[in-house]
């Protein structure tokens, strides 16, 4: 059996009968939300004939995990029905999809193809560990293997039907069981033969997959395949390791070490593996050869790190088995990150959004929360890229996984994110990334955290026009006034105002702006400001926020607060704006369209918008005021969240008016750059022709506002009525 020698009992996954009690056979787990059996053995559990070739429809059967304490419902997705012969029938496979994930605890089969002479063991779908039988299969014959147990111990029986068949190590299945020789008038019956059975072997498993139209299945398989004998990675790694470990007791205690962390046994006699039977290892175990490179981190002379050692794991990138991670690495940041999905289970997508705006995320990264058992898959799909930033020369690149986890760090900060970062510290140093690009991202995701968590409230105020005040050209403009606060915890509520729906002069605006902003918790909170179409030309960064006290001079909105512009307008006039709206907004890849005079024509720029920039989330309009209005109006309508305008210029030859504001620059710092753009010009706003307008729809009020009929709050805790100042002219 060699050097290293399986240790662990596998999860035993059971079908369970129709009484839900008793596991009628065994299954194999393929992936979080999905188990293979027999077709047969579903039949049983369904209380149908066991050969019963028909597809059962609508039917639901119980799964058992952890020794079926607990029990998970399932139906059928894919049915190979038994396809019957003499001796052995072929086919007999059926896939079943959980209702909801399988346990923590049990993992997913890890597959290799089957041999003749393969040493297996199966389980009984109890799960009891003295249940086991070891077997041999004697003859591969196509789609079937036959396997004869030896006369001591246990034999393969009732309910071990649709469950794994272990190879020595314990961590990979060649197949499953399907049945046993116990037919009278077959050519091979029970007087001619002992304990016989036959198994369908992973390859056939797969074709037969395949066959039925199941590809998606199949990729969703963890596999591995033995290297052949004139493997060229097998033979370059047998050649480090010899460079690394030529000393056989050295070996020995790096083995030893190897074999605790994969849970296999491993003799006492003081022997040494075979440089052959430890590259097996490598080749085959999950994670054994980061597992090792961590042994052999201090290996070198006078406990430095080898120079072998980054050939050895620029080797292993190319083993399918070998992972990014060691055994350690990975369970403690499944530890830490389960502790931060906890904790905010927006964080880890927010920064994969910003730290892996060029690499595929994961499904569960593209949505708003990342469901905690999620993050196994979420880890293992990340492990397979590096970053593509720069590194000193001669280097390797920084891991996508420790890039995203610098950032989780930064946002998490206190004891957790302490531990994120010595995590990252130790793989680094381990894989032999240098500090300086590690600092980098470091540095990249400290300035994210900064910006992204500092405790800022929101305000928003929805403007409604009214009836002008007066008649003929002198009317005043008049506006209704709803504000809504948003708290450092994401938490929204509605502020009532002693104005209620009365209409108000936009210095009575300005006045309730003010003081809802001075309420909020917050000196300077953004300013969201909620209009119609029309309403996006008004200067209301403009209009004039009232005095505070009798001390402090009155300001206008713009230079008073950071604000911006919204129009909801725009998505109940274009049904699939909303949709358009948010791709665009979560879209890592989103770049600036800047309209010149190249693409002034509203065909041209719809074109750009649908095609070559469908990704763009930043417009920057210049040109006439005719043309800029009928360009912000498709900009919106096509989904587009940031557009950014002077509202003053008159052609295209004003376009470089906004360049104080570096309009192509960071996006996420583009409002602050316009306050404070509005702040120095406070001095000469008179004299100066520019007047900036920006529109930025984050997701921040989306449905969270209600109706515009919302009822009022009732709460005897609810905060007191603003004053009459806003009703009244500042």
């Amino acid at each position: 059996m060699g050097w290293f020698r399986g240790t662990r009992v596998p999860q035993a996954v059971a079908v369970l009968g129709p009484h839900g009690d008793a596991a009628v056979g065994a299954a194999a787990l393929l992936s979080p939300g999905r188990v293979l059996t027999c077709a047969h053995v579903v039949n049983e559990a369904l209380g149908r004939p066991p050969l019963s070739g028909t597809r059962p429809v609508h039917e639901v059967l119980q799964v058992g995990f952890a020794r079926r304490t607990v029990r998970i419902k399932a139906q059928i997705e894919v049915w190979v029905p038994p396809r019957h012969s003499t001796a052995a029938w072929q086919g007999d496979l059926c896939v079943l999809l959980l209702s909801e994930p399988a346990p923590a605890g049990a993992a997913p089969v890890v597959w290799t193809d089957m041999t003749e002479g393969q040493s297996l063991r199966a389980w009984h779908g109890c799960g009891d560990p003295i249940t086991f039988a070891d077997t041999v299969l004697k003859l591969l014959d196509g789609h079937v293997g036959y396997l004869d147990g030896p006369l001591s111990g246990a034999a393969i029986g009732p309910g071990f039907s649709g469950g794994p068949l272990w190879t020595d190590a314990g961590d990979s299945a060649a197949g499953i069981v399907v049945g046993q020789l116990g037919q009278p008038i077959a050519p091979a019956h029970p007087g001619q033969t002992l304990r016989r059975t036959w198994a369908l072997p992973w390859q056939a498993v797969r074709e037969q997959l395949y066959a039925a139209g199941a590809g998606e299945v199949v990729a969703d398989c963890r596999t591995v395949r033995p290297a052949p004998q004139d493997d060229p990675v097998a033979a370059e790694l047998s050649g480090l390791l010899r460079s690394l470990l030529p000393d056989p007791s050295a070996r020995a205690e790096h083995a030893r070490r190897l074999a605790d962390e994969l849970g296999l046994a491993a003799p006492g006699d003081g022997s040494a593996p075979t440089v052959e039977e430890l590259t097996d290892v490598l080749l085959t175990r999950h994670r054994a050869l980061p597992t090792l490179s961590e042994s052999l981190l201090t290996a070198g002379p006078c406990g430095a790190r080898p120079d072998q050692l980054t050939a050895l794991l620029a080797t292993g990138r190319a083993v399918d088995a070998a992972g990014l991670l060691s055994r350690a690495e990975h369970a403690f940041l499944v530890r830490k990150l389960e502790l931060v999905v906890l904790t905010d289970p927006t964080l880890p997508a927010r920064a994969a959004q910003e730290a892996l705006r060029y690499t595929p995320l994961p499904a569960a990264l593209c949505t708003a929360r990342l469901p905690p058992e999620a993050l196994a898959q979420v880890i293992a799909d990340l492990e397979e890229y590096q970053d593509g930033g720069s590194v000193p020369t001669g280097t390797p690149r920084v891991p996508v996984l420790v890039h995203l986890v610098e950032f989780i760090a930064a946002a998490a900060a206190g004891p957790l994110g302490e531990g994120l970062g010595r995590w990252s510290e130790r793989v680094c140093t381990r894989l032999g990334v240098h500090p300086s690009a590690r600092d980098q991202r470091r540095a990249d995701a400290a300035h994210w955290a900064g910006v992204q968590t500092a405790p800022i409230t929101r305000l928003l105020a929805r403007l409604t026009r009214s009836e002008p005040e007066g008649e003929g050209p002198e009317a005043a403009a008049r506006y209704r006034c709803r504000l809504w606060q948003q708290h450092a915890d994401g938490s929204v509520r509605r502020l009532e105002t002693a104005a209620g729906d009365a209409p108000l002069s936009p210095e009575q605006v300005g006045a309730l702006i003010r003081e809802g902003a001075e309420r909020s918790g917050d000196g300077r909170p953004a300013v969201d400001i909620e209009v119609d179409r029309a309403g996006l030309h008004l200067p209301v960064d403009e209009w004039d926020a009232g005095r505070p006290s009798e001390y402090v001079p009155s300001l206008p909105l713009g230079a008073s607060f950071q604000l911006t512009l919204r129009c909801p307008e725009m998505s109940r006039r274009v049904p699939r704006r909303e949709v358009e709206h948010r791709r665009r907004w979560d879209d890592g890849h989103g770049r600036v369209l800047v309209i010149d005079p190249s693409c002034a024509d509203i065909r041209q720029v719809a074109a750009l918008l649908n095609s070559s920039h469908r990704d763009a989330n930043h417009v920057v309009l210049h040109g006439p005021p005719a043309l800029r209005a009928q360009l912000l109006d498709l900009c919106l309508a096509l989904g587009v969240p940031v557009v950014l305008w002077d509202r003053e210029a008159e052609d295209h030859d004003h376009a470089h008016r906004l360049d104080p504001l570096a309009p192509t620059g960071r996006l996420q710092e583009l409002p602050h750059r316009l306050h404070m753009f509005r702040v120095s010009a406070l001095p000469d706003s008179a004299a100066l022709p520019v007047r900036p307008s920006l529109v930025w729809e984050d997701p921040a009020w989306q449905d969270r506002t209600g109706a515009d009929q919302e009822p009022r709050l009732t709460d005897p805790d609810a905060t007191r009525p603003l004053s009459d100042e806003g009703a009244r002219s500042s």
